[in-house]
């Protein structure tokens, strides 16, 4: 197959200038990120020094003016969420009310549909199975291995391995674990870890990812190896900084491991443990790239996410699609809101 430039020109041109206005918009952002302030501080100097020539008292600062020096400066971020967050949500919210088309009103007809169709129940029960889950089997996991390794020897590469997974991208370790859940016929050698496993212990191999709900907790594994190493970290960290007296005194005071770990951990890592269940759950909420490569969302897999995906992309239903999107919003929204409130008495306090 030959190249031929003249009929691709009208692409490379088009990434030519989406090459030109990243760079022009980002060089201007860094520009006026460095010019703006330089020029501010200059003249706040030149100022102090007339002031101290003259003898006349020191100029102060208007808050007022410090008002729209901070509102400059976040304006660039506020511009990017707007573009990037704020407009499409809107946009997704009123796409929700409307038709597949997206030219008529059709009220809550969306959402109705949401909650009467079958299959989207199922969704949503399996998202609620994710969210359940895999944030306190993964914080449990995570737990448990930070303890287990704490001052142990071989410590640093204990954490190594179980963090390890979280250097895969959710869709290569989904690769990984459908190698292990693979399947052939009973008059052939197995290539899947799990069906050898059964079959050297006089077993027979399962399809596992075709028999529902297994296939859903089969699913909710390689998140929660996934994630467990980012739980075991954050909580290990907590752990190392509970301080060293209280731990001498409890030891003193002959308490056991097991008292030691519900009378001093627990309480002391409260709040990583509240910020490690919160992470995880927003992420299983929005869980997509395991179901996607895993399963496509078949065989009553699917989650909220994988589900607007089709309905919106695959099926064109972007009414429908839109409103999971708002629903998955939603969702989420109480979540963020109990971490600002927490992270706020955390402060308080």
């Amino acid at each position: 197959m030959e190249f031929d430039f003249a009929e691709e020109q009208p692409k490379f041109l088009m990434l030519m200038y989406g090459l030109i206005a990243f760079v022009a918009v980002v060089g201007g952002l860094l520009l006026l990120l460095d010019v703006v302030p330089a020029w501010f501080t200059r003249r706040r100097e030149a100022r102090l020094v007339a002031a101290s020539v003259s003898g006349a008292p020191l100029p102060r600062r208007r808050k007022q003016r410090e008002g729209a020096v901070a509102l400059f400066f976040l304006l660039p971020a506020l511009l990017l969420l707007t573009i990037g967050l704020v407009i499409p949500a809107i946009r997704t919210t009123l796409l929700s009310f409307m038709d597949s088309g997206s030219t008529h009103w059709v009220g809550l007809r969306n959402y109705g549909w949401m909650f009467s169709e079958n299959s989207i129940v199922r969704v949503l029960i399996n998202s609620l199975i994710w969210v359940l889950l895999v944030p306190l089997v993964a914080t449990a996991f995570g737990l448990i291995y930070a303890v287990l390794v704490d001052k142990a020897r071989f410590e640093a590469v204990a954490k190594s391995l179980i963090f390890l997974p979280m250097a895969i991208s959710f869709v290569g370790a989904s690769i990984i674990w459908k190698f292990v859940y693979a399947y052939r016929g009973d008059d052939q050698e197995q290539i899947g870890l799990l069906n050898q496993i059964v079959v050297s212990l006089g077993g027979e191999p399962k399809q596992w990812l075709l028999e529902s709900p297994l296939n859903t907790l089969l699913l909710i594994v390689i998140m929660i190896w996934i994630q467990a190493g980012f739980a075991m970290v954050v909580l290990s960290a907590a752990i190392k900084a509970i301080p060293a007296d209280i731990v001498e005194a409890a030891r003193l005071d002959g308490v056991s491991p097991w008292q030691m770990f519900w009378r001093i951990t627990m309480p002391s890592i409260r709040p990583a443990l509240i910020v490690v269940v919160v992470t995880l759950s927003i992420a299983t909420l929005k869980v997509f790239d395991i179901v996607r490569t895993a399963t496509n969302g078949n065989y009553d897999t699917s989650v909220i996410a994988n589900e607007m995906y089709n309905q919106a992309f695959r099926y064109g239903e972007n009414g429908q699609g839109s409103a999971l999107a708002v629903f998955l919003f939603v969702l989420v929204i109480p979540i963020v809101i109990y971490q600002i409130r927490n992270l706020r008495q955390q402060r308080e306090g």
